[in-house]
């Protein structure tokens, strides 16, 4: 991915410039992360940082307008996926730049952008450093049981099905200790007790459709955590809506899905050999993929919904679609 939009400049209007730092204080180490904001504030002649908390209460998006109403230069952004997905939501448009502190377990946009984990100086660093990027942001909007609907921006994925209940299944103290890995247990606790589930869909205007699967995904990109490639196709900025249905009938079809996961989209899919070998094979898949810009789903009963990897409970329907460069994302600059 190119990185070519603009380039921050160091340097320019210190007496003006000033960031805002949106912080989940749950999640960061709150005197690393004030020291090394601290430290590139003298540096780059910053004005005091500008320094707002999340809550239960407000996640992060009324926080991300606070900032955007009071001009700052860029905001930066320390949580996990539940608090970037909510900053980003309150910056939408805002052509005000976000930077990531990755703070989370999956830090899903920030493996999905190639960003340093675990660096906490080298991130801080990127708000004088980086240059900007506008990517797509996802916009579901979600009808619940009672009829009530609600709508939510995302920047990875949206899904149904098995990723949704193993979402909601997740122990939060294991995955406190462990990360991840607590997503293993708790779909190895629920796998055996998940019905598939019948889904009635269109794409940009198709004409209805209906499939049953045991999940699916609507992405914006495409990795996930342990760098699993499940959307190949999926770019974070080409206007467009990567989706994926998994629909195995038993345990050799959860098998193919494994292959296709492990095989086809982390090896052949990877070069032009590869995909020449898959277009050859005309099996059945376990997986479907789509792509669009608007996607309908009408689902039978309730079912569990996540988004970025947050239980979000049980919705009836699901409308999503992409906003094209919506978010600016101040990037490392590529050597």
């Amino acid at each position: 991915m190119l990185y070519s939009d603009r380039m921050s400049t160091p340097g320019s209007s210190a007496d003006t410039a000033r960031v805002a730092v949106i912080v989940n204080p749950t999640k960061v180490d709150m005197e690393a992360l004030r020291a090394a904001v601290a430290e590139a504030e003298a540096e780059a002649g910053w004005a005091p940082s500008l320094w707002l908390e999340t809550s239960v209460d407000d996640p992060g998006q009324g926080r991300a307008r606070e900032a955007t109403a009071a001009r700052v230069t860029a905001v930066l952004t320390a949580g996990g996926d539940g608090t970037v997905r909510a900053v980003a939501e309150g910056m939408l448009d805002s052509g005000i730049p976000i930077v990531l502190i990755p703070s989370g377990t999956g830090n899903l946009l920030a493996r999905n952008l190639n960003l340093p984990i675990g660096r906490l100086a080298d991130a801080v660093s990127t708000a004088v450093t980086g240059v900007d990027h506008a990517i797509d942001v996802g916009i579901a909007e979600i009808t619940r049981a009672d009829g009530a609907r609600e709508t939510h921006a995302f920047v990875v994925m949206v899904g149904i099905g098995l990723d949704a209940r193993m979402i909601a299944a997740t122990n939060a103290e294991l995955k406190k200790r462990v990360g991840w890995l607590a997503y293993v247990e708790a779909t190895a606790r629920i796998v055996r007790d998940v019905d598939a589930v019948r889904v009635r869909y269109t794409l940009d205007g198709s004409a209805e459709r209906a499939t049953t699967v045991h999940t699916l995904l609507i992405g914006n990109c495409g990795t996930l955590p342990g760098g699993v490639l499940l959307l190949p196709e999926a770019q974070i900025d080409d206007g467009l809506l990567d989706v994926v249905a998994m629909r195995p009938r038993n345990l050799w079809g959860w098998m193919r899905v494994g292959y296709a996961v492990a095989w086809e989209n982390g090896v052949l899919q990877r070069t032009k050999i590869g995909r020449r070998i898959m277009a050859a094979d005309k099996s059945v898949r376990a997986l479907r993929y789509f792509q669009g810009r608007r996607m309908t789903l009408a689902l039978e009963r309730p079912e569990e919904f996540e988004i970025d990897g947050e239980s979000m409970g049980q919705v009836t329907a699901i409308a999503a679609r992409v906003a094209p460069a919506a978010l600016v994302v101040r990037v490392p600059q590529v050597p």
